[in-house]
């Protein structure tokens, strides 16, 4: 990554169970999440796409590949941020995601911004 664009977008992701969507007796845990992208750059950003690995409590990684986040590929000013809800169904009640986004800015540079890992646990499932 070209050194112009080190640092220059801030994730931060808030994450629930959501027991209402979930069915553990059928081994289904689904949780939401809400994320942050923040421009801090000088030039605006275009998010392309989105890969994620989440691991369940077994230490299965399942890979999820797709274009932009909620079907919108944003075009995020500098100073101004993009919030997205989406959701994960996971076969057990903890587990992890972590990923990257992959952008392009203004000027034509393509480049990846990791998002960091978070956790997806049921409340007061043991681990």
């Amino acid at each position: 990554m070209p050194a112009v664009l080190e640092n220059t977008i801030e994730i931060s992701v808030h994450c629930r169970y959501a027991p209402e969507r979930s069915a553990p007796l059928k081994n289904l845990w689904f949780f939401i999440y809400r994320i942050r992208i923040h421009n801090v750059a000088t030039q605006s950003v275009r998010l392309l796409s989105r890969h994620w690995l989440i691991t369940n409590a077994e230490g299965v990684v399942s890979e999820v590949y797709g274009a932009g986040v909620v079907g919108e590929q944003p075009l995020i000013a500098p100073g101004e941020a993009f919030e997205y809800t989406s959701a994960c169904p996971l076969d057990s009640p903890f587990g992890m995601m972590r990923g990257n986004y992959t952008m392009i800015a203004n000027d034509g540079t393509h480049f990846d911004v990791a998002i960091p890992s978070f956790s997806l646990s049921q409340p007061h499932a043991l681990n």
